[in-house]
């Protein structure tokens, strides 16, 4: 009897830890929405909005930074790919000598393009932390989504962290030109005919003017 009242306290504790942290849909802002636990808190700092939260494995954060008022609007792929690049490098130095960013790969949320990493912390004495990002550019904001973890739990957050990361939503107002204006990922086939083929032909007029004057070298 004590066994079967064991098992179900042990049921009905993780029952309560689950309904605890389940996921439920925020409102971050007018554009972007997503999933966190129940009892979130939320502060504003320096004009961010930070939204942070304790799940079943991690631990949660969304950072809202606006970017300048008057921030230029990025002109190509090229270009936000700088940025994001950029951004993850400030990450990584504020982050200590014991950081580095791994795994750093594309993916989408919506139509925008994003970037995926994962922060390793190491302390040199053997603790180690690893932070899951997924960091949004658009022109008004930046969003960076973590989520944080010992490293020996890193096989067990996996459906967590999944529920998290996939819950981002974005308002069908944002497009790709709320990063970069310019869709073209380098020059039109026109261009390159025109260039490639102006090459040749400089290359063979001045074969042809370098063969003449050899000739003209050897007959005198």
């Amino acid at each position: 009897m004590k066994k079967i009242l064991l098992s179900f306290a042990l049921i009905l504790y993780v029952i309560t830890a689950f309904s605890q942290t389940a996921l439920k849909p925020v409102k971050i802002d007018s554009l972007v929405t997503v999933s966190l636990p129940v009892g979130f808190q939320k502060k504003d700092t320096l004009g961010q909005h930070i939204y942070s939260a304790n799940a079943l494995y991690g631990y949660m954060t969304v950072i809202v930074a606006p970017n300048e008022k008057n921030n230029t609007p990025l002109k190509k792929e090229n270009d936000l790919n700088a940025v994001l690049k950029k951004y993850i490098s400030s990450i990584e130095g504020q982050s200590g000598a014991g950081s580095s960013a791994q795994h750093v790969r594309d993916t989408t949320v919506g139509t925008l393009k994003a970037k995926v990493f994962t922060l390793k912390n190491d302390d040199g004495n053997g603790n180690i932390q690893l932070i899951n990002f997924t960091l949004l550019y658009t022109q008004d904001a930046t969003y960076t989504f973590e989520y944080v973890y010992p490293d020996e739990r890193k096989d067990i957050v996996k459906a967590e962290y999944n529920s998290y990361a996939s819950s981002i939503r974005l308002s069908p107002e944002l497009q790709r030109n709320d990063q970069y204006l310019s869709n073209a990922k380098g020059l039109s086939s026109p261009v390159k005919i025109a260039i490639f083929g102006g090459a040749a032909f400089v290359i063979v007029l001045v074969i042809v003017t370098v063969v003449r004057r050899r000739k003209k070298l050897t007959l005198s």
